[in-house]
């Protein structure tokens, strides 16, 4: 397997003049934070029209992006949030981190994306926020999970840390009524290194944000008169300046990765024993952060070969999330009164994703269709030797 040359992908994180013209209109404004400059206020400006949202608010990272979304949706002690178990630990450790509780539900095993039905199950008189997460850039049933919002009278938080750009039947992440958190960490579809955004669709909560995320005090504010409890997670001026280079090139880029998947899914599910995630027909946009694909029924050590042996290869290759509560972070704060095998019990898609699910960087569908043919080439010979 190593004999075969290994396919060229293209770099990431991606550059070009624009951000570096951008980078130098921030250094040269002379103030480089945000209450000085204008390049987060632009951005955010920016980020707000391009999915639809009433207001956006930069922050340091995504996490602080939920947790921040999260405690101006009222979560701390007392109130419970219901989250996917397969996820990325940041999605529960923001509710946890408030004092809340996290409750794990299963996701579907085609999809990976919350069971709405399980999360119906798990509702309590204490939950506060269903949670969402758009894996790898395919958008939850939205439809679902609105009419559980409405019924069970429990807001909606979208973790949209993989789905910039991406629709809904049409419809942008900011046009579906609820709140969105995004991330800009060096491997997501835009980035600045780190940063964050979160997506308001009243200016009633968008304000509240803002005095949480600089420590409690108004834009206008020379006495120190904090008003509310906050921390400073404000997003710097350089940071904004790559992130609106970098939100000018998302669009052409999601065309070109969907285009690439369209071609690298039908090869992947050509290799006997391969499964690649699917897709939702109402998701018209899906703005692919990861290629994912499951092989059922092998084991976790094997995949990990796997993984190894696909890197070794030249692919950008990683094994998937694993539960988040098969994770001893789980477990310290915020953790429902269940045993662990209790929650496997009632999550059993997740515990086998976590098992037989492999996925590649975003940057390889940004390479050639040739590029499509040699990966799959290389998956087919690793999964056979696996």
């Amino acid at each position: 397997m190593n004999a075969r040359q290994a396919p060229e992908f293209p770099r990431w994180p991606q550059y070009d003049t624009s951000e570096r013209d951008g980078l130098i209109r921030a250094l040269e404004q002379g103030q480089w934070w945000r209450m000085g400059g204008d390049e987060v206020n632009s951005f955010e400006r920016e980020f707000a029209d391009h999915h639809g949202a009433e207001h956006a608010l930069a922050v340091t990272n995504g996490t602080h992006a939920l947790e921040l979304a999260l405690q101006c949706m009222g979560v701390g002690p007392g109130t419970e949030v219901i989250v996917p178990a397969f996820t990325f630990i940041s999605s529960s450790q923001a509710a946890q981190r408030l004092g809340a509780v996290a409750v794990p539900v299963d996701v579907h095993p085609d999809t990976y994306n919350i069971d709405v039905a399980a999360a119906a199950d798990a509702i309590t008189p204490r939950t506060k926020v269903i949670m969402p997460v758009h894996m790898a850039g395919l958008m939850a049933d939205m439809d679902a999970l609105a009419k559980l919002s409405a019924d069970a009278g429990v807001a909606v938080l979208q973790d949209a840390a993989h789905a910039h750009g991406a629709r809904w039947q049409g419809k942008r992440v900011g046009e579906l009524g609820t709140v969105a958190t995004f991330s800009f960490q060096n491997g997501k579809l835009m980035t600045a290194g780190e940063g964050g955004a979160v997506t308001f669709p009243d200016t009633e909560m968008y304000e509240t944000a803002f005095l949480r995320h600089s420590c409690g005090r108004p834009r206008d504010d020379r006495r120190y008169l904090h008003q509310i409890a906050g921390s400073n997670l404000r997003l710097n001026e350089f940071s904004a300046s790559v992130l609106r280079a970098q939100l000018r090139r998302l669009d052409e880029q999601i065309a070109l990765r969907d285009e690439r998947w369209t071609l690298l899914s039908q090869l992947l599910g050509a290799i006997d024993g391969v499964v690649p995630q699917s897709g939702d027909v109402r998701v018209d946009r899906r703005s692919h952060y990861m290629a994912m694909f499951r092989i059922p029924g092998i084991t976790e050590e094997r995949r990990n070969a796997l993984v190894d042996r696909l890197v070794d290869a030249g692919l950008p290759a990683f094994a998937a999330f694993r539960a988040i509560y098969r994770t001893k972070a789980f477990w310290e704060i915020g953790a429902p009164d269940e045993t662990q095998d209790a929650i496997a019990k009632r999550c059993p898609n997740t515990d086998a994703i976590s098992q037989d699910c492999v996925w590649l960087h975003h940057r390889l569908l940004l390479a050639g269709e040739q590029e499509m043919h040699a990966t799959a080439e290389i998956i087919a010979d690793g999964v056979a030797a696996a």
